[in-house]
């Protein structure tokens, strides 16, 4: 048998559900305080059209590119240091942001984001791991604190860099400073923890490739995070060519955003108690697809509407996507491969949503043809969403490393 983790006091134990909250806070306001920004920053270096689809699919395909690395590193340090090492670079890597020079904005997203991929995979096997019995909570709270970094982020954007005066520079770099504090905060609890605290992390997963299951949790994470980022990438740019101005369009984004704290902090422990998230997932899909379809084509009298009922709608897919994962797997070690699987898959096919939408406006000039791009991965993910729901275990099986 393998061992059990060394157990918590009580004290320890509300530190350690409070740091992976604030963890959580960080993993987005790198991400949703880009796009945002995006015209002043076209403005300010030149950045082209083509540019600006690059700069807000890069960070997308870097979730992707870097999640393998989270149980490798894991594996290595421990969960607990890798999360520091997320904490550091991220702060790090969004502070470089500010720098003004293009390069280096490009350069320092894709790295932020890597440092994201990696808490991304992290945090559910460290839920699976130390909040097996509240896993329903603690996954609704994590995910509300990733809600509420970007929404924070996509909302005071804007502001910051007019209270900068009117530095973009300065605005992105200012989302390290919380970085910087949580790092101080988590740092005493990793360096006290050992690489093989978890008894899993000794053996390796193998089968999950294979696995239909894993495969349709996989694309379901996939296209659901697809529309989410195509949404942060493109949302604020296309209420703003509809005629709104930067400010109201980044707080109808942090609006929408902040709708997603109520369903990711409710529908996780609904999701659990159900026989199956099947039908849960399909509706979820289609409602964030309907609202992103009103975004572009319904009158703008009706936007802040429009903006709660997608904040309900993402914020359910992303939660109750992260839930699946947990409920899919009979343990950490393949709670934590699972999520590499969705997260490196996932994001790899996310980062084309943002990519495809940012090409056609190049070609067109507006964004009316959005609509198809929103169309199609909302279908998509209701497809895969209901293969995901079932109430089954992915099949893998575990190696010595």
């Amino acid at each position: 048998m393998t061992p059990n983790p060394p157990a918590r006091s009580r004290a320890a134990h509300w530190l350690l559900a409070a740091s992976i909250i604030l963890i959580a806070l960080n993993l987005r306001p790198a991400l949703a305080s880009l796009p945002v920004l995006l015209p002043e920053i076209s403005a300010g270096t030149g950045l082209t059209a083509l540019g600006a689809s690059y700069l807000t699919a890069i960070p997308v395909l870097c979730l992707g590119l870097f999640a393998p690395l989270a149980p490798r590193l894991a594996l290595r340090f421990g969960i607990e240091k890798t999360l520091l090492g997320v904490l550091l670079l991220l702060g790090l890597s969004t502070a470089l942001r500010g720098t003004g020079s293009l390069p280096m904005l490009f350069a320092a997203s894709a790295v932020a984001a890597g440092a994201i991929a990696v808490g991304n995979v992290l945090l559910p096997g460290l839920v699976k791991r130390d909040f097996a019995a509240q896993a329903g909570l603690m996954t609704g709270l994590y995910t509300m604190a990733v809600c509420g970094g970007a929404a924070g982020a996509a909302g005071l954007s804007v502001p910051l860099a007019q209270w900068f005066g009117h530095r973009w520079t300065w605005a992105l770099a200012a989302w390290a400073v919380p970085a910087a504090l949580v790092a101080l905060i988590w740092a005493p609890q990793a360096l006290r923890r050992g690489p093989a605290a978890d008894g899993h992390q000794r053996q390796r997963v193998r089968g999950l490739w294979r696995d239909r299951l894993a495969w349709q949790v996989t694309m379901y994470m996939g296209l659901q995070s697809g529309l989410a980022y195509a949404m942060f990438g493109w949302l604020a740019p296309i209420l703003r060519e509809r005629g709104l101005d930067g400010v109201t369009a980044g707080w109808v984004i942090s609006a929408s955003v902040m709708a997603q704290v109520a369903t990711c902090l409710l529908l996780p422990s609904f999701a659990i108690r159900q026989r199956n998230q099947s039908g849960l997932n399909v509706a979820l899909a289609l409602l964030a697809g309907a609202c992103l379809l009103a975004m572009l084509y319904a009158p703008l009298s009706l936007v802040w509407g429009y903006a709660a009922l997608l904040g309900l709608a993402q914020g359910g897919l992303f939660s109750v996507c992260m839930t699946l994962i947990v409920l899919r797997s009979p343990d950490s070690q393949v709670a934590a491969q699972l999520s590499s699987m969705a997260q490196t898959v996932g994001y790899l096919v996310a980062s084309a949503g943002p990519m495809l939408i940012g090409v056609l406006h190049g070609r067109t000039g507006s964004f009316a043809s959005a609509g198809y791009v929103y169309g199609g991965m909302a279908l998509g993910a209701a497809w895969f969403g209901w293969g995901a729901g079932r109430a089954a275990l992915v099949r893998a099986t575990r190696e010595p490393s």
